[in-house]
């Protein structure tokens, strides 16, 4: 069993659902997000959810499923375009137990269930990443690329390296789990 990773009680907020949100996070427009519960938002990560689609009323920006993991100095912000003159904002949805390695940008559309991407990555706009895909380190995903399930992408640009075993789900379903079960608090 591997040693709890150990945060300071008074840097994190605790949520009903089991979110722990670093207060060293930028959480711009937190009407806007929605978190799917035992969420972890690290130090430095900034969420844009006030960047959103002009009109009246709230509107889903950013939502995050269950057991995500947001490292350290990531930033997330919601894809935009220019369509018929009018600047826009749209959606970006992530599924459930995604980790995003630290100091990466995203912009994707969707990220689905089950995917790990690196440290300093950059996942361009509109991007979608399906079911148990991986993203290496440092690797530079263009706008409006489609990242099969199973499938490892790396390099600047990123492109397809190797197919992920049928066990990816299982595996990543564990690690997110087990981080989320050793992130404890040091001060009780």
């Amino acid at each position: 069993m591997d040693a709890p990773v150990y945060y300071s009680k008074a840097e994190f907020i605790e949520t009903d659902t089991g979110n722990k949100v670093s207060r060293r996070a930028t959480i711009a427009g937190p009407q806007n997000i929605i978190l799917g519960g035992k969420t972890i938002i690290s130090s430095g990560a900034i969420i844009r959810g006030d960047l959103r689609r002009t009109g009246p009323g709230h509107a889903v920006v950013i939502s995050l499923g269950r057991y995500c993991l947001v490292g350290d100095g990531c930033i997330m912000r919601p894809p935009y375009k220019t369509y018929r003159g009018n600047f826009n904002y749209y959606p970006m949805k992530i599924g459930d137990h995604v980790h995003i390695g630290a100091n990466t940008v995203v912009e994707a559309a969707t990220i689905g269930n089950h995917v790990v991407i690196g440290k300093n990555c950059i996942i361009g706009k509109f991007t979608i990443i399906k079911d148990c895909a991986q993203v290496a380190d440092n690797a530079v995903i263009p706008p409006n690329t489609v990242i099969p399930a199973l499938a490892l992408f790396a390099g600047s640009p990123g492109r397809f390296v190797e197919d992920l075993p049928e066990s990816t789900q299982e595996m990543v379903e564990a690690q997110t789990k087990h981080y989320y079960t050793r992130f404890q608090p040091l001060d009780r």
